[in-house]
């Protein structure tokens, strides 16, 4: 026999998925709705990412060397001066970053659909074939061609609002809404944020969250995002970002505004049977830093790894036991980073006394270090017992000065 695995949704998720899956041999269909899809997103990848997932240089709009904290009152914090030559975030439109990694996938052999899945069918044994019922829009047309195709295994990357997670009945998750507006900024303006990102926090711009300007190719992504989902209230807070960043903004023309659902924490199941959720269908969004596209490609890399392995390269039909090795590995690397982000998050975000008392904390080198060597490297990094001391106490002293830790 040979396995023959669906990916539903060609994001960072899904195409690594498919990626792995048809290196290994095994036959693998790819089904993405709107082939030049742009996910609203800060688009930052770690440097990690680059080498790790190999995206060439061109793929990077931006390298990010220098970031700016921004206080409730506007106290601003630079960081960056601990990052060696080199090192940098990388700023991508996720439509430049997708396409690239779903065409790699289907170069290798993935069999991408330009399709929506509608329905997934549910086999009565473990041994029988999961059926999709999708759409094929490859006609151009928006109801397309109704189709089935049978798998032995399914992989959900189809985003916050998966319908593969449904069919599965994988539980609901809590989550935020990121509203962002792409602006192109006078030459002079957008000469300020060559190198330059920009977080503001304050209830202002979101009351659990953060803002951003983060630069792109020719224009700047302005946005913000909060668990307090409801219209009236989102387009409050892209007011109170737009406010702030007022005098680096003038003269900017609004060329495209999205938003998107993002995950708050992981769903309550991932795996049922041979179908496994992966990227933001899964939840593998970071709290605090909102950070999801790295993650995501890891998941699907990770989920596909462990399908080839389990399957001896496609050779026989992987068990649900099998597909949660995929989650034992991925809670046992990574566990340890979203619970220390979701502590930050709780302690730092409650209120603007204690955003301040963030900011502050963000000047001292000790704490940046730790910051960018994590988020690039993804590693929490164990400093040595007496920076830990001190970086300890530095959060304490600026949490008692701004009476933040006040219940």
């Amino acid at each position: 026999m040979a396995l023959r695995v669906a990916v539903v949704g060609g994001g960072p998720a899904g195409s690594s998925a498919a990626e792995t899956l048809v290196k290994a041999g095994i036959e693998t269909y790819l089904f993405e709705r709107k082939l030049d899809n742009a996910k609203p997103c800060g688009g930052a990848i770690p440097l990690c990412m680059v080498s790790e997932f190999d995206i060439p240089p061109e793929i990077v709009d931006r390298r990010v060397r220098k970031m700016k904290m921004i206080s409730p009152s506007n106290i601003e914090v630079n960081i960056g001066s601990t990052l060696k030559d080199g090192e940098y975030i990388g700023m991508c439109r996720r439509e430049v970053l997708d396409g690239f990694l779903r065409e790699r996938a289907e170069k290798l052999g993935t069999h991408v659909i330009n399709g929506t899945v509608h329905k997934l069918e549910i086999p009565g044994s473990d041994k029988d074939p999961y059926t999709l019922h999708y759409a094929d829009h490859s006609d151009g047309s928006i109801q397309g061609t109704f189709k089935t195709l049978q798998v032995d295994v399914v992989i959900g990357a189809d985003g916050a609002n998966s319908r593969v997670a449904k069919a599965i009945d994988a539980g609901d998750y809590n989550y935020a809404i990121a509203f962002q507006e792409r602006i192109r900024l006078p030459e002079d303006k957008m000469a300020y944020y060559n190198e330059l990102a920009e977080m503001y926090v304050g209830d202002d711009v979101s009351p659990d969250f953060y803002a951003w300007v983060f630069p792109k190719y020719d224009h700047v992504a302005v946005g913000t995002g909060t668990m307090r989902v409801n219209q009236a209230k989102i387009k409050q807070l892209q007011a109170g970002i737009r406010t702030r960043a007022a005098k680096r903004l003038e003269g900017g023309e609004i060329i495209k505004v999205e938003a998107h659902p993002i995950p708050e924490h992981p769903r309550p199941r991932r795996v049922v049977g041979r179908v496994a959720l992966v990227g933001d269908a899964a939840g593998t969004v970071t709290k605090s830093s909102g950070e999801g596209i790295y993650f995501a490609a890891k998941s699907g890399r990770m989920c596909a790894e462990t399908i080839v392995a389990t399957s001896h390269r496609g050779q026989r039909i992987p068990t649900e036991a099998d597909l949660k090795e995929y989650l034992k590995r991925w809670d046992k690397k990574y566990g340890i980073t979203y619970l220390v982000l979701d502590i930050l998050q709780r302690v730092f975000y409650r209120s603007d006394a204690t955003r301040e008392a963030f900011v502050e904390m963000c000047e001292d080198i000790d704490v940046q270090k730790l910051t960018f060597d994590s988020y690039l490297y993804k590693t929490v990094v164990p400093a040595n017992p007496l920076t830990q001391l001190k970086i300890t106490a530095k959060t304490l002293g600026s949490l008692l000065r701004g009476n933040a830790l006040a219940p």
